[in-house]
């Protein structure tokens, strides 16, 4: 037997603080001005850096909530993280990065690399402080996060 449905009620437009604690277990890396392919990601950032666009505003097509400078992005893997890669998952997302020696190289590439502008890289809203479902929704509803 089917029951008949309530009207839904409607919850009015609302801010919610919202915070995120948890704990990430950082393998051991090496110092960043250590890293032998750090020259490959200096090398990407001046070849491309007269292009670069933020890709939050490209995915999107609006410029209006960037701010600030573009900064380079590890998109998938954080320099810091490479040793810490299991490199079954990553080989099956990205076929041909199987071998460890090379994982540190390919973070360094533009496979893997992104432009944003500094509030869409490490602003309140960016990709470095949102929880990732905030930040993805972001896109697509204006003044999600200020």
């Amino acid at each position: 037997m089917l029951r008949k449905r309530k009207a839904a009620k409607s919850v009015a437009a609302h801010d919610q603080q919202t915070a995120h604690h948890y704990l990430v277990h950082y393998p051991e890396h090496p110092e960043r001005t250590d890293d032998p392919h750090y020259r490959d990601f200096e090398a990407y950032r001046r070849r491309t850096e007269g292009l670069a666009r933020c890709q939050f505003a490209v995915e999107t097509g609006d410029t209006s909530e960037c701010n600030g400078g573009f900064e380079l992005h590890h998109a998938h893997i954080e320099f810091s993280l490479q040793n810490g890669v299991d490199l079954k998952r990553l080989e099956r997302a990205y076929p041909g990065i199987s071998d460890p020696s090379q994982v540190g190289a390919w973070i360094e590439t533009a496979d893997n690399l992104i432009w944003l502008c500094a509030w869409h890289h490490r602003g309140n809203g960016g990709v470095h402080s949102a929880a990732a479902s905030d930040y993805e929704a972001s896109k697509f509803v204006r003044g999600l996060i200020t």
